[in-house]
């Protein structure tokens, strides 16, 4: 029995240099359509409304290589996030009583770009195969 590991160990090995810049360009731009979608999705219903812009403006897009690979974090920092996306039932810590539904925008939008994503990265892996 053959086995062609040896040659395609050594071909990954010297595509190494140039596969994190490769894929740091894929998850960058997939990071980026994510970011835009979540924020045309929190742009009034069926996600949250958008009065003063400022929740939709507070999204942002941070990508780093680390030990592991690559990575994007998208986010954003408002605390009504949350709850936003997940609704409130119950009384806040003022006090305050809400039966707020769910207005989901993040789960929507991962859900339709992951395909976009995981096959981005696949072409990405193809290349360096052949």
């Amino acid at each position: 029995m053959s086995s062609n590991a040896g040659v395609l160990a050594a071909r990954l090995e010297a595509e190494a240099g140039a596969l994190v810049p490769a894929a740091a360009a894929v998850v960058s731009h997939q990071a980026m359509l994510l970011e835009t979608a979540i924020k045309a999705a929190a742009s009034g219903r069926p996600g949250p409304n958008a009065p003063t812009g400022d929740y939709r403006r507070s999204w942002t897009t941070e990508v780093r290589a680390t030990a592991a690979g690559v990575e994007a974090v998208v986010g954003t920092n408002k605390p009504q996030a949350n709850r936003l996306e997940y609704g409130f039932v119950g009384a806040d810590s003022l006090g305050r009583v809400y039966h707020q539904p769910p207005l989901p925008h993040v789960g929507p939008s991962v859900d339709r770009l992951g395909p976009g994503f995981v096959a981005a990265l696949g072409h990405l892996a193809e290349g360096i195969v052949r």
